[in-house]
């Protein structure tokens, strides 16, 4: 049994807990009969009122001390103009848990959400949910509903999922499902892509905001894009259609056509009006992939949408109408080098770039290989039934150790004319196209390179997302690390910038307010790098 007091915070009920008279003692009242219970004993109940009932809310204070001795009651009173107005009941409610002091460690806290009107049942519940209120939710009842007996029944509800054996291993399959859907139901083994999909699967539930899958060309970034479309629509978070754009043939007088639509006699062959891309994505997804290449006139068209929600078609002069469009966006391009050569819009970059996912290239999930290739094999088995099943141990060795810089797409080519000209179930090196037949192919591990202080703390800013100021400037202060240290980590911050020391910060995840406190700091430590170098 709990050791901590129990505490109730609810609502005074206008009409279930009032009643001034002997015949109250043979109604059920819910504030009342949840102090009846030999079973449940409470140390204190905070019961909040409106001004209008507080001779209600002093009987029943007065009713609890009699047949609950021990309990206290400490009553709140809210002004509310409107107990329905679903703003106003959560702006109180939510001051009240804000100014309230709990000690969870101390005290058990059961929220009752029984009384007063179902938008402060609503509100109580998100605020709980929330864990503005720390505690579990009661509910009350009489024991019969044509009984209206004082004492009645509780059930206690914890909000914390978790503890349900049932409804967790629920939630982990469903989980497993979501992240299967995204890897296209291969089980990857590399723990980047394995971190970067359940990143992905928790976006796809809770977010609507754009989307940017970065990576080089041939990772699957279209197929990523078309998943979390997929994902997004079972958990109904769109209902409408995946339009894929092209963004490098958005050329000439068509492009806006393409994009917004256009109107009957707007120009030459118009002969009726034709929706746009995003009025076809409306209610569902829109993925621009290539953004990189798109021209800086449709860049700034893109933008006024992306603000507005609003379609101006070709051929008039005033927007027709809004959709609701889900945007993701992918690009093989350096954006932030784009902006310093004035090619893309950095106020576009930062409407796209609110959830960003870098996609690994290939050569970085070696683990993966073999399981991509089974994959593929299979798949393309299963539609031509081919002979070839599998490869040789030496085969798949060259596989992995190859550099892959076409990726995925390049790989699946392979295997797709591995499978084609094969002639035996296991496939031997001889088979596989020159480029792989001739690197110097060896069973043994390949040795890396041993990682040095600068490549962990440029994993933990760059792929881990830490800031600087949490993850590098704390242990240089405590003299952790030295300064040759701090100037390797820049050092490969620039180049990957190409000597840009504002892309280093926000590579960095530094606010764009704390570029010059990071130069400062790095002129003051003699930590500056130079950056001609790089460029």
């Amino acid at each position: 049994m709990d050791p901590r007091p129990t505490i109730v915070i609810g609502l005074l009920g206008s009409v279930l807990d009032s009643g001034f008279h002997q015949e109250r003692w043979n109604k059920w009242r819910p504030t009342v009969s949840l102090c009846q219970h030999s079973n449940l004993p409470i140390a204190r109940v905070e019961l909040i009122y409106l001004k209008p009932h507080e001779h209600i809310a002093r009987c029943v204070a007065a009713d609890i001390e009699r047949v609950s001795p021990r309990t206290q009651v400490r009553l709140t009173m809210q002004e509310l103009k409107n107990p329905w107005d679903f703003e106003e009941v959560y702006g109180s409610l939510h001051d009240f848990a804000r100014d309230y002091t709990f000690h969870p460690d101390d005290e058990d806290y059961l929220v009752h959400i029984t009384t007063g009107t179902h938008v402060q049942q609503i509100c109580l519940f998100l605020l709980t949910e929330s864990r503005h209120f720390p505690a579990r939710l009661v509910q009350t009842s009489p024991v019969e509903p044509k009984h209206r007996g004082p004492e009645g029944k509780y059930s206690i509800i914890d909000l914390d999922l978790s503890q349900y054996d049932r409804i967790a291993a629920r939630f982990q399959r469903e989980a497993k499902d979501a992240a299967s859907l995204l890897k296209s139901g291969i089980e990857t083994r590399n723990p980047q892509f394995n971190s970067l999909i359940e990143q992905i699967e928790h976006v796809a539930i809770y977010a609507k905001e754009p989307i940017l899958l970065m990576g080089p060309t041939g990772v699957g970034k279209s197929q990523l894009a078309r998943r979390i479309f997929e994902l997004k629509k079972s958990r109904h978070q769109v209902g409408g259609a995946f339009v894929e754009v092209n963004c490098a043939t958005l050329r000439g007088d068509a492009a806006m056509s393409a994009l917004f639509g256009h109107v009957k006699g707007s120009f030459t062959g118009a002969y009726r009006d034709k929706p746009g891309k995003l009025e076809i994505a409306d209610t569902g997804t829109v993925f621009l992939d290539e953004v990189g290449e798109m021209t800086l006139r449709m860049q700034g068209l893109l933008l006024r949408f992306l603000e507005t929600g609003e379609l101006q078609k070709v051929g008039t002069d005033r927007a027709t109408g809004v959709v609701d469009v889900r945007v993701i966006s992918a690009t093989n391009r350096k954006l932030e080098d784009l902006i310093t050569q004035g090619q893309f819009r950095d106020d576009l970059f930062y409407r796209l770039n609110v959830i960003h996912v870098s996609v690994p290239p290939l050569r970085e999930r070696k683990l993966d290989i073999p399981l991509l290739v089974e994959a593929a094999l299979k798949q393309f088995n299963r539609a031509n039934g081919y002979v070839v099943r599998d490869l040789d141990p030496e085969a798949m060795q060259a596989l992995i150790e190859y550099a892959w810089p076409g990726n995925v797409r390049e790989l699946q080519n392979v295997i797709e004319r591995l499978v084609v000209t094969g002639r035996s179930e296991i496939a031997k090196i001889d088979d596989l196209p020159p480029e792989l037949r001739h690197q110097k192919v060896s069973l043994r591990p390949v040795k890396e390179r041993r990682r040095t202080i600068a490549d962990v703390l440029y994993k933990r800013v760059v792929q881990d997302r830490e800031s600087f100021w949490t993850a590098v400037y704390p242990l240089y202060m405590n003299r952790e690390i030295t300064k040759a240290n701090v100037r390797d980590l820049v050092g490969k911050g620039l180049e990957e910038a190409r000597g840009n020391y504002k892309i280093v910060a926000r590579l960095f995840n530094m606010e764009a307010r704390d570029y010059k406190k990071f130069l400062n700091f790095l002129r003051k430590h003699e930590c500056q790098v130079p950056f001609r170098e790089y460029r």
